[in-house]
């Protein structure tokens, strides 16, 4: 055995018919593939997946209790549906961890940091998808746990990637129907401009003004879009 081989036992397992399930249904919840308040079932999710019933069942089971998907006995399941109070709920939360870090940040990051932190600020997409969706959301993901990382604070940083991750489905819902370019490319530079210029206030001011500013973009659009999915 060369030194790059492991041994048998410790060779990467291929993922189980559940864990391949669960990846694939989280996925399409994720990016609305499967839009919020869509019934599902284990046979028609087993049929069009090509599998038995019982990994499906497992599949649904993890992603109800992560929220997901709610279970109704005897009837089946739905993509747990979005409502307004959850926008604002979310993104209050968010609003009160990412100022802590945005603060902490502008005191903490490297200027190298700062470098790569500047190049994710100018990812833009077009709705005529000159950069897929898909992409500009996990690059804006991107930036925001950066500057979470940059607060060295770890406690903080898994916060709000679990926040981000949360935000990821909201995002795909409302960047669909609307082109945020404009509002985050200005958002982002500002809040470049005062963690370089090393204002902690500043920079709490910034991202405070940039998470209001999408959530109130993000509700103004599902809400006035004729086939949004958002539950008032």
């Amino acid at each position: 055995m060369t030194k790059l081989q492991k041994p048998a036992g410790e060779r990467a397992k291929a993922p189980s018919l559940t864990d391949q399930a669960y990846a694939r249904l989280r996925e399409e919840i994720i990016t609305c593939t499967l839009r919020p308040g869509t019934d599902i079932g284990e046979q028609e999710l087993a049929a069009r997946l090509s599998m038995s019933k019982t990994p499906v069942r497992e599949a649904l089971a993890r992603l109800t209790l992560e929220g997901l998907v709610e279970a109704f006995p005897r009837r089946g399941y739905r993509v747990t549906p979005v409502t307004v109070k959850d926008i604002t709920d979310i993104f209050t939360v968010r609003k009160a961890l990412e100022g802590v870090a945005a603060e902490l940040a502008a005191l903490r990051m490297s200027d190298a940091e700062l470098d790569e932190l500047e190049a994710l600020s100018h990812q833009t997409y077009g709705q005529d998808k000159s950069l897929p969706v898909l992409e500009f959301v996990a690059a804006n993901n991107r930036f925001h746990a950066a500057i979470a990382l940059g607060a060295r604070v770890p406690r903080l940083h898994a916060l709000i990637t679990g926040y981000l991750e949360e935000c990821t489905r909201l995002f795909h819902m409302g960047a669909t129907i609307r082109d945020v370019t404009p509002e985050t490319e200005e958002d982002h530079s500002r809040i470049v401009a005062a963690l370089r210029a090393r204002d902690g206030a500043a920079a709490r001011e910034a991202i405070s003004l940039h998470t209001e500013n999408t959530r109130r973009g993000l509700l103004s659009a599902l809400i006035t879009d004729e086939n949004s999915p958002l539950e008032l």
